[in-house]
C-alpha cells in the first residue's frame, strides 16, 4: 500500500513568516451610492494601474458616528470592478458587520498609530469646492518645490510629491513613488512609479537603472512583464508620445513601446 507521508519526518512540510504589506485603506465618510461611485471612479481615473490587485480595507467609522447605513455589496462590488481586493472593514457596527461577513470581508480592528497604509478617502466635500481646490492647485502647482529624498525608498513605503520628485537613491520592489509632476530616481528603480498623476501628460520619469514593477505617466502604464528585455537594468527616460508610453534608453538611441 502506497503512503503519502513523506519519509523524511523532519523536513517542514511550510513556514509561516511575517511581512510588511502596503495595504490601501477607503475611509468612507458618505453613505450616499451615487456619490462614492462617482467620486471612486475620478480617483482610480488618476492612476488606474496603482489600484490594479490593490489589497483594500473599508474603514466606516465616520459612517458609524454619523448613524448611517451604507450599502456595503454595492461598494464592495465597485471596487472589484475596478480590479481592487476588498479583504475586510474596521470600526463597523452590528449591521455594517453583518453585510460585510455576506460579501466575504473579513472584521479588523482599527489601526494602531505607526501603521503604514496608502490612504483613499472619499468625502461629501462640495462639487464646487472641489473644482475651486482643483483650480488653485493647477494654477499653483507650477510654483511647487521639488521634493528631495536621500534615503532609499524601501518596500512597503509610499512616497508621493505635489510637483517633481527627486530620489537620490534606489526604490526596492514593494515600493512606490509618485509625482503631480516628474519622477528622477538617480539609482536603481525596481518598485513602482507614477508620474503625472494628476494628468499631466508632459511628465517624465527618469532613472539610472530600469526594472521597475509599473511605470506610469498620467495613467497609460508598463508592468515588468511587459518590459523589453534590451531596456532593463539601463539608463532610460519614460514619457507619452501621441498617448502612447515611450521607454528610451539613454545613449541606445530609439524607443520602445
Amino acid at each position: 500500500m502506497n503512503s503519502t507521508t513523506p519519509t523524511d519526518t523532519k523536513t517542514p512540510a511550510f513556514e509561516l513568516k511575517g511581512h510588511m504589506l502596503t495595504v490601501m485603506v477607503l475611509h468612507v465618510y458618505t453613505s450616499d451610492s451615487a456619490y462614492l461611485a462617482a467620486q471612486l471612479q475620478q480617483k482610480v481615473s488618476q492612476a488606474p494601474a496603482m489600484f490594479k490587485q490593490a489589497p483594500v480595507i473599508l474603514d466606516v467609522r465616520t459612517i458609524v458616528e454619523h448613524k448611517q447605513m451604507l450599502d456595503i455589496p454595492f461598494l464592495v462590488e465597485e471596487l472589484r470592478g475596478y480590479g481592487m481586493l476588498p479583504i475586510g472593514i474596521r470600526g463597523g457596527g452590528p449591521g455594517l458587520n453583518s453585510m460585510a461577513l455576506a460579501v466575504g470581508l473579513h472584521l479588523l480592528a482599527n489601526a494602531k498609530s505607526g501603521k503604514q497604509a496608502a490612504e483613499l478617502s472619499i468625502s461629501e466635500q462640495p462639487a464646487k469646492l472641489q473644482q475651486q481646490e482643483a483650480a488653485a492647485t493647477e494654477t499653483h502647482e507650477q510654483a511647487v518645490p521639488a521634493t528631495i529624498i536621500e534615503q532609499p525608498v524601501r518596500s512597503g513605503q509610499q512616497v508621493l510629491a505635489k510637483g517633481d520628485l527627486i530620489i537620490l537613491s534606489s526604490v526596492s520592489r514593494g515600493a512606490e513613488v509618485l509625482a503631480h509632476r516628474h519622477i528622477h530616481v538617480y539609482g536603481a528603480l525596481r518598485g513602482r512609479a507614477l508620474a503625472g498623476i494628476k494628468g499631466d501628460n508632459q511628465a517624465r520619469i527618469f532613472c539610472h537603472h530600469l526594472d521597475a514593477e509599473l511605470v506610469s505617466i498620467a495613467g497609460q502604464y508598463q508592468i515588468n512583464e511587459e518590459l523589453d528585455n534590451h531596456i532593463l537594468d539601463k539608463p532610460a527616460q519614460i514619457y507619452l508620445e501621441e498617448d502612447q508610453l515611450m521607454i528610451k534608453v539613454f545613449n541606445a538611441g530609439g524607443a520602445s513601446r
